[in-house]
């Protein structure tokens, strides 16, 4: 997509999501819960590739190599809202008024984000052989929580899929994304500071996660001969 029209659909995201915003302050509700909320809403909607489609998308990849490819993916992504929304806000510097959106950028940057990372995650156990059973709406909730407390999901543990979003689950969620929130700030740097920023930190934030979690992922590798099959 040219940078042009992604500028123009995060643009897009944010004026749609700046109502949602007014409501939540207007009602007294805590940033953190309304971008918790919001994201769980969105969630099931993330469109999740299985090993098969995976390989195909990344040139025959299969193993270790196809997962080094799939997080130094999700870091271009990340790295790239992250300068965008940085080009957004230089433009908003140069004409003060359109600060007055800045705060639902930052919402639509930290949700665009979120979503990348977690299907980063989700991705991640599909390449390592650990399926996550359930609806896809609850496999959607244990990626989000798995991706809150930046960890690989146990799937022999049920409480990890059915018990996902119980209540320290859900304070870890509105945690990470004020994380992520606050990653967003440097992009309102003046003039392009804050793209160079917030796609630099955007990048590091997800290649740590990803690194983290196919370490994680590698522990729970299922036994012969399907240990065998992820390197084909």
């Amino acid at each position: 997509m040219e940078p042009a029209e992604r500028r123009r659909l995060l643009g897009r995201l944010a004026r749609a999501l700046s109502s949602g915003n007014r409501k939540a302050r207007a009602e007294g509700v805590g940033r953190g819960r309304f971008l918790a909320d919001l994201f769980l809403n969105i969630a099931p909607r993330i469109p999740i590739r299985d090993l098969q489609t995976l390989s195909e998308h990344h040139h025959g990849l299969t193993g270790e190599q196809l997962a080094d490819d799939l997080i130094r993916t999700a870091q271009k992504a990340t790295m790239t809202v992250g300068a965008i929304g940085g080009a957004l806000a230089a433009a908003e510097f140069a004409a003060p008024p359109l600060l007055l959106s800045a705060p639902a950028q930052l919402v639509a940057e930290t949700i665009v984000v979120a979503a990348i990372e977690v299907k980063l995650l989700a991705e991640l156990h599909e390449i390592y052989g650990v399926r996550v059973q359930g609806t896809g709406t609850q496999r959607a909730v244990a990626f989000t929580a798995a991706w809150a407390k930046q960890r690989g999901i146990d799937p022999l543990a049920p409480a990890s899929v059915t018990l996902a979003l119980g209540a320290a689950t859900k304070t870890a969620l509105r945690n990470r994304l004020m994380r992520t929130l606050g990653r967003h700030l440097t992009t309102l740097g003046p003039f392009l500071t804050g793209a160079v920023a917030g796609g630099a930190l955007n990048r590091a934030a997800t290649k740590k996660l990803g690194e983290a979690i196919r370490a994680d992922l590698r522990g729970k590798l299922p036994p012969s001969p399907n240990r065998d099959m992820l390197g084909r």
